[in-house]
């Protein structure tokens, strides 16, 4: 059973409630990893689930340690990897934008920057954002607390994940672009869809129909 049986990787956080509540209308109970503990790795029937940083899922998936993730959009795109991404799961919505200080002197005008300094933690989408519109970014890499960056001098915008716009709010910052609309997606490795395909694709297509 051991080698039969399909690993799912699942990301930690915002997304894993509703990933759990979709893999269970396809008769599938990812339920043990949203219990509280430090396991990592849980087994149920056919399946096996490994819990993991969001921004790990494609890497996990791309290399074969997972036949299966969910991943959001945005962090599949930062992470650039040649994964088979076969259904947007609709949930889990989220802008990737560019905010900046409600009172800075320049307010943000892209036709008008040949240069700007950005605090992000997506700095691959990011560089290649503002590349393609003939500006040259310097991009500092955070991983916490981005929105604090302009207010203490580090940088003049930021690019971060936005959902309601409060915590903006709360630190001074306006959304004033939008680079990508992220939603969950379920992504699979391409060597396990040709190797374990009679398995596979049934599971993808019943996803396909409770979403």
């Amino acid at each position: 059973m051991e080698k039969d049986r399909l690993t799912f990787a699942l990301p930690k956080g915002r997304l894993l409630d509703d990933a759990v509540k979709l893999l269970l209308q396809v008769g599938i109970d990812a339920s043990a990893t949203l219990e509280e503990t430090r396991k990592l790795i849980f087994e149920s029937g056919e399946f096996r689930f490994i819990l993991v940083k969001p921004m790990d899922v494609p890497t996990y998936v791309y290399y074969g340690a997972a036949d299966l993730g969910i991943a959001g959009k945005d962090v599949i795109d930062e992470k650039g990897l040649e994964v088979y991404e076969p259904l947007d799961l609709k949930f889990g919505f989220c802008r990737l934008c560019v905010a900046e200080p409600v009172d800075v002197a320049e307010p943000y005008d892209i036709e008008k920057l040949s240069f700007i300094k950005v605090a992000t933690k997506f700095p691959k989408i990011t560089d290649k954002y503002f590349r393609s519109r003939g500006v040259h970014p310097e991009i500092i890499e955070l991983y916490g607390s981005v929105e604090i960056a302009p207010l203490l001098g580090l940088s003049d915008r930021i690019v971060d994940l936005v959902q309601t716009g409060s915590t903006l709010k709360a630190n001074g910052l306006r959304e004033v672009d939008t680079i990508l609309v992220s939603t969950a997606r379920l992504i699979v490795n391409r060597a396990s869809l040709k190797t374990r395909y009679d398995r596979i694709k049934p599971l993808i297509d019943a996803i396909k129909n409770n979403v």
